[in-house]
């Protein structure tokens, strides 16, 4: 482990989700469920299908409200907050289905992200366009779709709109970045290129990504936490992970 992961992890966190319960009628979906990420730490979040890993994302989003628990955004108590204000105190979120604005360019989908969180006077006077270029370049380049800038964005391939989604997500210069699948329908090279702008962003953020292939997030995360029946049942390195008993028989050996 790199001094800098050594860091990341020894850290305090930036983002704790604290006891988390969240039922739906009769339906418990988390149960106690608790994860945390730290600054330039990458966390996973893994489980069996039905486990309650995107309902805990939604949860620390707010896009689903807790049954119980807190979430804490920099020591902020966000818990009740609405997901925009979430957002502006440094919650990012990228979904499994892309959603960009096909019909406008990437460039200009980027430009969008910027401005949702501009200030009024600044979109009525036409400051926010000029603002943004220079971190539009930086964001074209960091995820190498300089020769797509001019391009509608239903034009790029699957991976490339998934990738300006995440570079959307970083435009709002998150503190965490939440990310839900980023590679589901990718190849293994595009999987393999994902990684590497994921291993970029957490020189800016704490990153918390729930995925299904095992072998990305082994490669990829500082500690893997796993969640089972709306518990967490093992947090840990990838290495101690594997090894645990519990995770081999609710999940490594039912994949």
């Amino acid at each position: 482990m790199s001094e800098a992961v050594t860091s990341a992890a020894s850290a305090a966190p930036v983002l704790v989700a604290r006891d988390i319960r969240k039922v739906f009628g009769a339906l418990v979906a988390l149960d106690g469920a608790e994860v945390s990420v730290a600054k330039g730490e990458i966390v996973g979040l893994i489980g069996p299908n039905g486990s309650g890993k995107s309902t805990l994302l939604h949860v620390i989003s707010g896009r689903t409200p807790a049954t119980g628990g807190t979430v804490t955004l920099g020591g902020r108590d966000v818990t009740r907050a609405k997901p925009s204000d979430r957002i502006r105190a440094g919650l990012s979120i990228k979904f499994q289905l892309a959603r960009v604005y096909l019909d406008q360019t990437v460039a200009d989908n980027l430009l969008l992200a910027i401005q949702s969180q501009a200030p009024l006077v600044s979109l009525m006077l036409s400051r926010s366009r000029a603002a943004a270029a220079s971190t539009i370049d930086e964001l074209l380049e960091g995820f190498h779709l300089t020769h797509a800038r001019s391009q509608l964005a239903r034009e790029l391939s699957h991976g490339e709109q998934q990738w300006l989604e995440i570079a959307m997500a970083m435009a709002l210069k998150p503190t965490v970045l939440l990310l839900d699948e980023p590679t589901a329908g990718m190849s293994r090279e595009e999987r393999l290129a994902t990684g590497e702008r994921i291993r970029a962003a957490r020189e800016r953020c704490g990153v918390l990504i729930v995925e299904h292939d095992l072998d990305f997030i082994r490669g990829l995360c500082d500690r893997i936490s796993v969640l089972h029946q709306g518990k967490i049942i093992a947090s840990g390195t990838p290495a101690q992970i594997e090894a645990d008993p519990r995770v081999q028989e609710v999940y490594l050996t039912r994949v």
